[in-house]
């Protein structure tokens, strides 16, 4: 398989690059990002795009993938709405609809979040519903995975200073969270490994809840 990551260099992202990475049947692994990962791999290329609004720098290199694995995202704690709005709705779709162009016959696997509804009052789920919403009307495969809390492993940190000395401080609990309540929490490297079990799958599911993520990834 051939896969495009989006947004390696943030929490998710480096754990599905890491099992990406990880998995013998990968031919090809191309991370899509805004900054450099760092990771060193021969089946690793860079595509380094400033800005998601304009594809052009990268576009031609966009095709062929089996998959996209779209971990990009901003926190919601702390962001804005419109900003929120910006980044996860607005450059999702621009590079979904990219990729549905260059790879009519590929799969577009956006990780999303528990509970995302169109209809939410809760603003972060809100946005995240439409874009599951509009992810869905594009003339491609596409699959939402909806964990709950994600637990960094393998060395996985958040790029955000305070997220990550949360997460540092949080580490004992999620890690017994993880284990008692898997209906609600996972890992990073449970999160890449479904990614991958949902690409190979002949026919996966539309929606894949918090609980169906550590099945397949566990």
């Amino acid at each position: 398989m051939r896969i495009l990551v989006t947004g390696a260099t943030g929490l998710v992202g480096q754990g599905v690059l890491r099992e990406c990475l990880q998995a013998p049947d990968l031919e090809r692994v191309a991370a899509l990002g805004r900054h450099p990962t760092g990771v060193r791999d021969p089946r690793l290329d860079e595509l380094l795009c400033p800005d998601f609004a304009d594809l052009g720098p990268v576009r031609e290199r966009l095709a062929p993938f089996d998959a996209c694995f779209y971990c990009a995202g901003a926190p919601p704690l702390g962001t804005p709405e419109p900003t929120y709005r910006h980044v996860t709705l607005t450059l999702t779709l621009n590079v979904a609809g990219a990729f549905a162009q260059g790879n009519p016959g590929g799969r577009f696997l956006y990780v999303s979040g528990a509970h995302a509804d169109p209809r939410s009052r809760v603003m972060a789920l809100r946005v995240k519903g439409e874009t599951e919403r509009a992810l869905a009307a594009l003339p491609i495969t596409t699959i939402m995975l909806r964990p709950g809390g994600i637990q960094p492993v393998d060395g996985v940190h958040s790029p955000h200073h305070g997220l990550d000395l949360l997460y540092r401080l949080g580490a004992p609990a999620l890690t017994l969270a993880v284990r008692l309540m898997p209906r609600y929490t996972t890992t990073t490297a449970r999160v890449g490994r479904a990614m991958l079990a949902l690409a190979r799958e002949p026919a996966p599911p539309a929606v894949v809840e918090n609980a169906t993520i550590n099945r397949l990834g566990g």
